[in-house]
């Protein structure tokens, strides 16, 4: 399995980044791939998934309403489209993916690579 993240980089407050993950090989379509950030000096924090059978989606508050994630099962993608962003969400962004598809992002059996997300003021 692998999951390489892309697609980070400088935007300014209020604009809109598209994170990409390339998740090839994993075991079932029934798994959770999901995104994790972490800021600096911080844990990692969850920040969405999505089940690849049922396009159940999750999100956490500080994200709902501005970040949406979806998937091209065909291609073995997930994205996370970042709309509205703030200086707060400046992060290094991981995918990961897990059967249960919960909790912390150590627990969770196949993890990627990050990429930097930083939001200029």
């Amino acid at each position: 399995v692998q999951l390489q993240a892309s697609g980070g980089g400088l935007v300014q407050a209020g604009g809109s980044l598209r994170l990409s993950c390339a998740a090839s090989g994993v075991p079932s379509s029934t798994y959770a791939v999901g995104w994790f950030r972490q800021a600096p000096g911080k844990e990692h924090e969850f920040v969405a998934s999505i089940r690849q059978s049922d396009v159940s989606t999750y999100y956490s508050d500080s994200v709902k309403g501005r970040f949406t994630i979806s998937r091209d099962n065909a291609n073995e993608m997930v994205y996370l489209q970042m709309n509205s962003l703030k200086p707060e969400d400046t992060a290094v962004y991981y995918c990961a993916a897990d059967r249960f598809g919960s909790g912390p992002f150590k627990r969770w059996i196949y993890r990627g690579q990050g990429t930097l997300v930083t939001v200029s003021s």
